[in-house]
């Protein structure tokens, strides 16, 4: 078939490729920042902004959209 040598091409023209890739020894580095944490901040937060645009009832509790995800 057509494809299985195009394949076959492919293959033994990247092969030759890889050959030409010299070997290298392995690159290290060391990194100082591994785990590093942050201070929590307290941001303000304003509801009313959050609010402005949301769906209310007439008891003024906020109206969402059940996930699909649930049953």
């Amino acid at each position: 078939m057509e494809i299985e040598k195009e394949a076959e091409t492919i293959l033994n023209k990247f092969s030759e490729v890889l050959e030409q890739i010299p070997d290298l020894e392995e690159t290290q580095y060391l990194v100082d920042n591994l785990n590093r944490t942050r201070e929590d901040v307290n941001e303000e937060s304003c509801p009313e902004k959050i609010l402005r645009n949301a769906h209310v009832d007439k008891k003024g509790s906020v109206v969402a959209e059940k996930g699909k995800w649930t049953k």
